[in-house]
């Protein structure tokens, strides 16, 4: 008897204060997440996470049906304003975390050499995700508006649920060009780089985090932002190619 109630002590010391962060996370920050919370796990082995991954605007949506999140990490400030006008952005956590770039990708075998060249008759689909509510693809709607490129290209675009989906159809070949995050575009072989978007043709692309404010696990959610924001988790960050949002 003696000997069981050691060991039922033992277990319940183990998992006193275990806590599951459900963490919705833009689809471009996926890998460079996973890794993160896997040092953090190693410095804070009571915290667990539950990754809910997809694009921006579809992820702030879910949240606002009351989907269940503790944290949101957005590829643009858009997503996270909705939220934040709405009341469900817990007050004092919202940060400026990252930056990225849009990037032109095409097969590796392809002659495409520049934006002008998407109106060529050689160029039949492009990739984009969805304006609507994919982030990157407001990003590219905007760059293809100033490149007064638009209206030529309408014809041609075919709507992504998220980047990633982006990146499979030009890896696959059903499109012959797309739009993605220079931090997509690296880490396909299949693809490359025909040109880097002007930063002046779009909105910075800056990713905010924030804890939810219905979250029952505020304490450990600002705790896991402070570290996001640490030298850390940005050292993961910029090895994945993203750059660090200035304060």
């Amino acid at each position: 008897m003696a000997l069981v109630a050691l060991a039922a002590s033992i277990c319940a010391c183990h998992t006193v204060g275990r806590v599951t962060l459900t963490v919705s996370a833009a689809a471009s920050l996926q890998d460079a997440i996973a890794e993160v919370e896997g040092a953090y796990q190693q410095r804070i082995p009571n915290v667990e996470f539950s990754n809910n991954i997809g694009s921006s605007g579809n992820l702030a949506a879910q949240i606002e049906q009351s989907a269940p999140a503790d944290m949101f990490l957005s590829s643009a400030a858009r997503p996270m304003d909705d939220l934040e006008g709405k009341g469900l952005i817990a007050a004092g956590t919202r940060r400026n975390l990252l930056r990225n770039s849009l990037v032109l990708i095409a097969p590796r075998d392809s002659r495409l050499q520049d934006f002008q060249g998407l109106a060529s008759n050689s160029v039949r689909l492009i990739a984009l995700g969805d304006p609507q509510s994919v982030p990157v693809g407001e990003y590219g709607r905007q760059t293809l508006l100033s490149l007064h490129l638009w209206e030529k290209l309408s014809g041609k675009l075919v709507l992504a649920k998220d980047v990633r989906q982006v990146l499979t159809y030009v890896e696959t070949g059903n499109a012959d060009a797309g739009l993605v995050y220079a931090t997509d575009a690296r880490r396909s072989s299949k693809v490359r780089v025909v040109a880097i978007a002007p930063e002046s043709t779009h909105e910075p692309i800056v990713y905010p985090v924030a804890a939810v404010r219905g979250s029952r696990n505020q304490e450990a959610a600002r705790k896991f932002i402070n570290y996001l924001a640490g030298p850390a988790a940005q050292a993961i960050f910029r090895k994945h190619g993203f750059t660090i949002a200035t304060p």
